[in-house]
């Protein structure tokens, strides 16, 4: 018989979620998953794609891509996992396994990639289905009910320390204190970066210091923007709105990298000259792979590092997705189910 499963959902762009239930079949392919969820992690990006910001949602959608479940069946070719496992889902729930991206281990590059909640139904609710590839094994001593957004906000910070070969002896900045920046600031200072974080909430400075930056540059004072010229090896940017980028390209060290992982949807301003003299760069990336996942995983339980997280009741989705849309957030919303 089907497998019905109990969530959350938004039936049009803008919409409140409201109880869904929909229906499994029974019949697990041999790559599969299914889990019990236990926690949920909410991410801007849920709320993005509830008011179909980006042009790809699919009604009715129950978001939710930071999913701490209990593996309750795996698929005959899954061989990695067993009924009972701790496990972790981000952003993808599928990945084809079988291109040249796939085969050298850069899955979330994979063009046929499956978002959790594109197409999909994601983890605002009792259960959820996904390839084996996709779900990752917590490790021992990984505090489950702060684990969920480490595996898209954190996964999204620590991903460029990995793919630019970010150095401990580099001075880094980090723009925009959220959901994601103030991962960033735990993962950079454990990195042994000396760190930068650029706000512009100035009642902030001694909570991030506590969490491991060093200094405090306001955002909003164009005059410290000018006195860091030339400071840093690696800025990396988490707001998801245009900003002065000039000004931070002007606080590059030569050969200095500005790196966006924020969901910026304006294209960005940015002149050549003050690139060119410093032979300075820009890039951006997404997620990471499950290798980088899993790696990702074991560096937080090391060094000890949680999100920040306020917990909510799973029946408490909507009262939740407020909370983060009136950018009351501290820091990361984790639904308990």
């Amino acid at each position: 018989m089907p497998i019905s499963v109990k969530a959350h959902a938004a039936k049009e762009a803008k919409g409140e979620l409201v109880p869904f239930q929909y229906e499994l079949p029974d019949e697990l392919g041999p790559n599969e998953v299914d889990l019990d969820v236990l926690y949920c992690g909410i991410c801007h990006s849920d709320l993005s794609m509830m008011n179909n910001e980006w042009g790809i949602a699919q009604y009715p959608i129950v978001p939710g891509h930071e999913v701490v479940g209990k593996v309750t069946r795996v698929g005959s070719q899954v061989k990695h996992l067993k009924q009972g496992d701790n496990v972790g889902v981000g952003w993808h729930a599928a990945y084809c396994d079988s291109c040249q991206l796939c085969f050298s281990g850069d899955q979330n590059l994979c063009p046929k990639a499956q978002g959790t909640i594109v197409g999909r139904h994601g983890g605002f609710g009792d259960k959820v289905r996904v390839t084996g590839t996709a779900a990752i094994p917590l490790p021992e001593g990984m505090d489950l009910a702060s684990a969920g957004p480490l595996l898209c906000g954190g996964i999204t910070v620590y991903n460029p320390l990995k793919q630019f070969n970010v150095k401990p002896t580099d001075r880094v900045g980090v723009v925009g204190i959220g959901g994601l920046g103030h991962i960033a600031i735990k993962f950079m200072k454990a990195w042994g970066c000396k760190v930068t974080a650029f706000t512009s909430s100035a009642n902030k400075k001694d909570e991030l210091i506590a969490m491991g930056a060093t200094n405090v540059i306001s955002s909003r004072d164009p005059e410290a923007l000018k006195a860091a010229a030339g400071q840093f090896d690696f800025i990396i940017s988490t707001v998801n709105v245009t900003l002065d980028w000039a000004a931070y390209l002007n606080c590059l060290a030569p050969r200095g990298r500005l790196h966006i992982v924020g969901a910026v949807l304006e294209p960005l301003q940015i002149p050549a000259f003050g690139l060119q003299s410093g032979q300075r760069q820009i890039s951006a990336s997404p997620v990471g792979s499950p290798a980088t996942i899993k790696e990702m995983l074991d560096f937080a339980v090391r060094h000890n590092i949680q999100p920040t997280v306020e917990e909510f009741d799973m029946n408490d989705a909507n009262k939740a997705m407020q909370h983060l849309e009136a950018g009351k957030a501290h820091y990361r919303i984790v639904l308990k189910a």
